[in-house]
């Protein structure tokens, strides 16, 4: 039956079966389009915890058949092959394909190629269950033929846009157009998708994640509200999540922004600058108040908020300031609350501030988010 899975507190579509994508249903589609487009699918709430059990799994076998693995997203992997002696390459992807099924129980999809993006290609024309290894130059250069632009990861509706005025609608027309050009259009990220799709790997692959450059946590409300306290909730809400993750990394941030959009379009943002980088619950959430001040549109509905947090130091590295220095309350009751939160549950305990929220953190759906499954290249 057609199947959707439901995200952002229930407002969108995030995955669907194919079965839900023949009925017209889009990811990322308002759940309330969905249903009028499929009325007899079935709409279920996401389970990130459970998939990073599955995603684990996943990364389990694949690492047992490959030196070098990133992971990359929790469902989507890069690998550097390594063939057993007599083996050849289209084996190795089904011998992977295979065992995962074997020993997760759940259908994937390998493909090799000579870089990343040409194997995520190749992986995508497999779908779903397949296995395909292309090395040659005329296969690579048939499936690029046949491969619409649009279909690599990168180039979306607007990139497509800029490259059409110059013929280039499949990936082999991108592959054969002047570089420079690609370069002007699509700057330095479209350049090199072009080197790898002619071959040359120059997207490295990743065994470990690179240290962040910027912090963040939000999303969507799912129901969209005028109410200021409702903002206030969701922002303190999205500060003590963000707070969990600066700890996590062991860095401090010394300024942070805020992003509310509405559902006419309209967007409000803020931006501040600590008096000296911090990772103190207290401190970003004096800094984000006026921020919020400034994203708020009066008689507007919004639908979702993002905190980010850049300028991120190693929590060791960093200068005192004039006015450094918690109060041994501030610090305690800090302390506290972690503690009780690592032994009972992430928000056993949580500012007051969110009681507008009780539905949401009565949801245990809520309670763990793609952003917190850790250690992916992506998100």
């Amino acid at each position: 039956m057609p199947l959707a899975v439901i995200g952002n507190q229930g407002a969108c579509v995030i995955a669907k079966s194919y079965e839900m994508k023949a009925a017209g249903v889009k990811t990322g589609e308002p759940i309330w389009d969905a249903v009028k487009k499929c009325p007899e699918g079935a709409y279920v709430k996401r389970d990130f915890r459970w998939y990073e059990v599955l995603s684990r799994m996943m990364l389990e076998v694949v690492n047992e058949y490959s030196p070098k693995v990133e992971y990359y997203s929790i469902d989507e992997f890069f690998f550097e092959p390594h063939l057993e002696r007599g083996q050849d390459e289209q084996a190795y992807v089904e011998l992977i394909r295979d065992r995962i099924m074997e020993r997760v129980k759940i259908p994937a999809t390998v493909g090799v190629g000579r870089t990343k993006t040409l194997a995520k290609l190749i992986s995508d024309t497999a779908k779903p269950f397949g296995a395909r290894a292309v090395l040659g130059t005329d296969a690579e250069r048939a499936l690029l033929a046949a491969t619409p632009v649009t279909e690599m990861s990168g180039i979306a509706g607007r990139r497509a846009a800029r490259l059409s005025p110059w013929g280039v609608s499949t990936c082999l027309d991108m592959a054969k157009a002047d570089r420079r050009i690609i370069r002007r259009l699509l700057t330095a990220s479209g350049e090199a998708l072009w080197w790898e799709l002619n071959g040359d790997q120059v997207l490295p692959i990743h065994p470990k994640r690179i240290p962040h450059k910027t912090l963040s946590r939000g999303g969507s409300f799912g129901e969209a509200t005028g109410d200021p306290s409702v903002l206030w909730a969701w922002l303190v809400r999205n500060v003590e999540r963000l707070v969990e993750e600066l700890e996590y990394h062991g860095v401090t941030t010394g300024h942070v922004s805020l992003w509310v959009g509405y559902r006419d379009g309209r967007a409000g943002e803020g931006r501040a600058n600590l008096p000296g980088p911090s990772d103190r619950f207290d401190v970003l959430l004096e800094a984000l108040r006026p921020c919020l001040r400034q994203a708020w549109i009066p008689k507007g509905l919004a639908g979702r908020m993002h905190l980010f947090a850049d300028d991120l130091r190693p929590k060791g590295e960093r200068q005192l300031t004039l006015f450094e220095g918690a109060s041994e309350k501030v610090k305690s009751v800090a302390a506290l609350k972690k503690s009780i939160n690592d032994r009972q549950g992430r928000f056993a305990v949580r500012s007051g501030a969110t009681l507008p929220l009780a539905g949401i953190y009565a949801d245990g759906a809520h309670s763990y988010d793609i952003c917190d499954v850790r250690g992916k290249t992506c998100f």
